[in-house]
């Protein structure tokens, strides 16, 4: 029986990192096309998973954080909540703050100096604090769509990372009821913007502070380090439950926003119960991908594993990139017939995002990455 208290790599998540960054550069492609009067997919619900795959990745990072939480205390008996804080510092800190300066200080100087149309909704003065301290979900909110938007989910996990840690280390003995305590007042929180405090700045925040999202993660994580038996044995994982399960989650996100079936909204647009829904598929997801050898899917291969190593810097750079492309080849790809348009484009697009994501790892954050392993090896 594998050792679940002691699991060195997660065979399948980087992959699963690169295929979630893949759907949020579609979806904001897609809406920059349709936004510059281009031919675009906008309307299929494929292209509009953006959202989902950013719930995906908070699920994924508590389910992480947290098993790695539980490790360091059954190995050391402590939680270092300074070494946390350093270690997650030195991963998204660098890439983040880089983006900062070059969407909010250097491109409106390079657009301006150009002459570029693309006027950014603000200026550096009017929102260097909500980046600063992590809430640049508020510049959205503000302000409107921007090129910087993506980093409001950075901002969410490092708003999580600063309070779970120190709540880790006091409920260390309490875990289950932690995790559980976290979804429930998530839940109530949630509620009471849509049916109670209907304030608009309230229900946006209770909607982007995905907290329960990386509890449910951090549930899959307690449940797996304090698994008894062999997932072999789990009902759930049978190949008719797989075939089930996954075969719903395709539709979903297939087919999502063009079903107009009552039964499916049940499950999917019921407010509360249909992000935890959803929630609970993601990390049926990531369990049977890294834990189960028979899953029906297996994603650990070399290339897509390289692709996810290379995912943040994947999901930092593509709004830039994506814009770079419009505006240069705006003339262009406006004369091609659609097909030829849309393969011309993404074509580009991932060649682009996935070379700048290369160089950009390479050269700028395996430097702080280095120091990371450094620590983690004193």
């Amino acid at each position: 029986m594998p050792d679940y208290k002691n699991i060195k790599h997660f065979e399948g998540l980087n992959a699963l990192r690169f295929i979630a960054a893949f759907f949020v550069v579609i979806h904001h492609a897609e809406a920059v096309r349709k936004k510059n009067g281009l031919f675009n997919l906008d309307w299929l619900s494929f292209f509009k998973n953006g959202g989902n795959a950013v719930t995906f990745f908070f699920v994924l990072s508590g389910f992480l954080i947290t098993y790695l939480l539980l490790k360091e205390d059954k190995k050391t008996g402590k939680t270092s909540i300074k070494a946390f804080y350093i270690k997650r510092t030195l991963r998204i800190w660098p890439l983040y703050f880089l983006m900062f300066i070059v969407g909010a200080l250097v491109l409106p100087v390079v657009f301006k100096f150009l002459h570029i149309s693309y006027e950014m909704p603000y200026t550096f003065s009017q929102v260097w604090y909500y980046f600063i301290f992590f809430f640049p979900g508020l510049v959205t909110f503000y302000f409107g769509h921007h090129i910087l938007e993506p980093l409001w989910s950075i901002g969410v996990e490092e708003v999580f990372y600063l309070i779970w840690a120190p709540l880790f280390k006091v409920f260390k003995k309490h875990i289950l009821q932690l995790l559980l305590g976290v979804i429930l007042t998530k839940m109530v929180i949630d509620l009471a913007s849509i049916y109670i405090c209907k304030n608009e700045l309230f229900r946006y925040i209770s909607s982007i502070l995905s907290f329960d999202a990386m509890a449910i993660g951090g549930l899959g994580a307690y449940f797996v380090f304090n698994r008894k038996t062999d997932f072999l044995n789990l009902f759930i994982y049978k190949k008719t439950i797989q075939i089930l399960i996954y075969g719903l989650l395709a539709v979903f996100l297939i087919y999502n926003v063009n079903f107009q079936n009552q039964l499916w909204k049940t499950f999917f647009s019921t407010p509360v119960f249909s992000k935890l829904f959803l929630d609970f598929l993601f990390l049926y997801v990531i369990i049977g991908v890294s834990l189960i050898p028979h899953n029906l899917f297996r994603f650990e291969n070399k290339y897509l594993s390289y692709l996810g190593e290379i995912s943040y810097g994947i999901y930092m750079y593509h709004m830039f990139v994506i814009y770079a492309i419009v505006l240069v080849l705006k003339p262009f790809l406006g004369q091609m017939a659609p097909f030829f348009s849309t393969i011309a484009f993404y074509s580009i697009l991932f060649l682009s995002v996935v070379l700048v994501a290369y160089l950009s790892k390479k050269y700028f954050e395996d430097y702080f990455l280095k120091l990371k392993a450094k620590l983690e090896n004193s």
